[in-house]
């Protein structure tokens, strides 16, 4: 019953403010589209999200294993404000490759950096690893991946679960126990006043997701023999586990888009925020072997200076439902659970 509890709970009220979706997640931001795409020939794939007219950006990495392209151009002070999309992908470092084929798509609908002689779109990217997950580890996302996610944009409702860039996903891993499968999960807040604040995650953590309202664990490493979780962060506590021998092989990968009008620094200061969202879900994180990394898009439709409390808490709000929707949305595969499974038995 627990797991059916929090399955219903989680597409209810952020904050009793709206629904989880609120209806789009993160495209409920105007101005971003999201499109996948999953490979059939493995469990891994890319996930694309669009600002086509260009979207103030920031970018802050936490975790200290990222796979990572055109993350040094959002630092504040260097030349370029705006960025046309922002790639999620599976693959390790071979799933950046994938925004060649981004690239490729906005520079045939002359979207990108004006250089005179052309455009150069500004295509950031992302990726986590799931060379482990579901067969050969060859088959990983490449530039077509990017072209056929870029296409398959819509600026309406898009799947979440075990598609695109959380084909792959999985969660629960230091303990050495049973991983759970996660996915890609989104979720938006809409205040009165107009201002909205939404995100989407691609969650492959090496550590356990926790419900933040209970602090009860919803996804992580199980007992292979009880299906019961480990619960990673007591073992450590007790000096039972150790982070040998994982590197480099996790990581969640965050965007947050808002469209309060933000300068560059502030995009970037909501980006420091929103790890606040991740460390609330998912324990332990930003470890040795996460790349944990969370951008920020400021799309800046509405009027008026943005308030930058208001929008940094509710981007940690809605970064952390993301996360818990992107396991509870989640599809298992044999010998990896979901919590729909779960909730099944």
């Amino acid at each position: 019953m627990r797991f059916r509890s929090l399955l219903i709970g989680i597409s209810l009220c952020v904050s009793g403010m709206c629904s989880a979706q609120a209806p789009h997640g993160l495209t409920r931001v105007p101005g971003i589209k999201v499109g996948h795409e999953t490979l059939s020939s493995r469990m891994t794939g890319c996930t694309v999200i669009l600002a086509e007219d260009g979207a103030v950006a920031g970018v802050d990495v936490r975790g200290a294993a990222p796979a990572t392209r055109e993350t040094d151009l959002l630092r504040p002070g260097n030349t370029v404000e705006r960025v046309h999309a922002v790639v999620f992908a599976g693959g390790s470092a071979f799933g950046l490759d994938a925004a060649t084929g981004v690239v490729r798509y906005l520079e045939e609908k002359n979207i990108g950096f004006n250089v005179g002689t052309g455009v150069v779109p500004i295509v950031p990217a992302a990726a986590l690893f799931d060379l482990g997950v579901g067969g050969d580890a060859t088959i990983r996302p490449d530039a077509d991946c990017g072209y056929r996610a870029a296409s398959n944009a819509t600026a309406g409702m898009f799947e979440e679960g075990s598609v695109g860039a959380g084909a792959g996903a999985t969660v629960g891993k230091i303990a050495r126990g049973m991983p759970m499968k996660s996915g890609v999960g989104t979720a938006a807040i809409q205040l009165p006043n107009g201002l909205i604040v939404s995100a989407i995650a691609a969650v492959n953590a090496v550590g356990d997701v926790l419900d933040p309202a209970t602090g009860e664990i919803v996804a992580g490493a199980l007992n292979v023999d009880t299906q019961t979780f480990l619960d990673q962060a007591a073992l450590i506590r007790r000096g039972e586990i150790r982070g040998r021998g994982f590197g480099g092989r996790n990581t969640t990968l965050v965007l947050v888009a808002t469209n309060a009008s933000l300068t560059k620094t502030q995009a970037t200061r909501i980006a420091v925020v929103t790890h606040d969202g991740l460390a609330r879900t998912i324990s332990p994180v930003h470890t040795p072997m996460d790349g944990d990394i969370v951008f920020a898009l400021s799309l800046g439709t509405l009027d008026g200076p943005p308030d930058m409390l208001v929008v940094g808490a509710l981007a940690a709000d809605a970064a952390a439902q993301a996360i818990l929707r992107a396991v509870t949305t989640a599809t298992g595969l044999p010998g990896i659970p979901s919590v729909r499974d779960l909730a099944a038995r």
